[in-house]
């Protein structure tokens, strides 16, 4: 897994660099193309002076020769900006993914099974996250068809601005994050930052304070469902223990012996389907 996160940090960079390459070469061949507009359009109109000339709308960051232009009036950024924009929210889907979404709960609850069971490596970590990444696709689902609606398509389409896209893409996750977040935390956080809301106006709290009360409120969440799954597993180990003490096998390990009971019933209640099930249900 470890070999896998460094090789998405190091693609992720040499993506970054690619970029910054493109966006520096295209803003010195504006910048050169507005050099030569005004140095010969003067003289001969088919230079087209008049289109080559920079709009009076465009605004120049920093120098150099790096500009970040807009393409009118709206405020919407240019396709080198958005291409950076994306770039940086790829960078970040993973901080992303795990913290504002069900994928924290998912992968919790899932190594709780496994610890409970008592199977060190069965299944691997590679099986239980990427069941915990499906499964969080499959929760948030409907999350993400409502901004793909009422956030990309529109703004692909020019019917809105970027800031109501953003706005338009933010509210239903906070709606998703405020279904699963306890009130208390979301009061211990507003008390430390000094916010005080009232209960049925949840959009005046800052997008800051929601994101730390969910994770608090996914982790209590994700131990109290582990502490239920470890309760039938602990009795098997004490039944076991206990008749291998009265058989005087103190020095046998209770573990080896409980492992195939605790795995028989695992089977006999089909309980990957009750875990996966009670689980998803959690959050509707």
């Amino acid at each position: 897994m470890s070999k896998f996160k460094k090789a998405y940090v190091i693609f992720s960079l040499v993506i970054t660099a690619m970029i910054g390459c493109y966006a520096l070469f295209m803003s010195s061949t504006t910048v050169h193309a507005t050099e030569y507009s005004a140095e010969y359009g003067a003289d001969n109109e088919d230079y087209g002076a008049t289109e080559n000339a920079p709009n009076a709308s465009d605004e120049v960051v920093g120098g150099g020769g790096f500009t970040l232009s807009f393409d009118g009036e709206d405020g919407n950024f240019t396709a080198t900006l958005r291409m950076l924009l994306v770039l940086t929210i790829i960078t970040l889907s993973p901080s992303i993914l795990i913290m504002l979404t069900s994928f924290t709960r998912c992968v919790i609850v899932l190594h709780f099974v496994r610890a409970a069971i008592g199977t060190n490596t069965a299944p691997p970590n590679q099986i239980l996250i990427g069941l915990a990444l499906f499964l969080t696709l499959f929760i948030m689902s409907p999350v993400l068809t409502q901004i793909k609606t009422e956030a990309i398509d529109p703004f692909d389409a020019g019917e809105i601005t970027q800031d109501e896209a953003i706005d338009n893409a933010i509210a239903p996750v906070r709606e998703f994050m405020y279904g699963q977040t306890q009130t208390k935390d979301l009061d211990l956080f507003c008390d430390i930052a000094g916010i005080s809301y009232e209960v049925d106006d949840y959009d005046s709290v800052p997008f800051t304070i929601v994101v730390p009360a969910f994770i608090l409120s996914e982790l209590r969440t994700a131990f109290i469902i582990g502490f239920l799954i470890y309760v039938p597993f602990i009795v098997i180990d004490m039944v076991v223990a206990s008749v291998l003490m009265s058989m005087g096998m103190m020095m046998l390990p209770p573990t080896t012996i409980s492992l195939p009971f605790k795995i028989l019933l695992f089977i006999l209640v089909d309980g990957w389907n009750l875990v996966i099930g009670g689980l998803v249900k959690t959050f509707y």
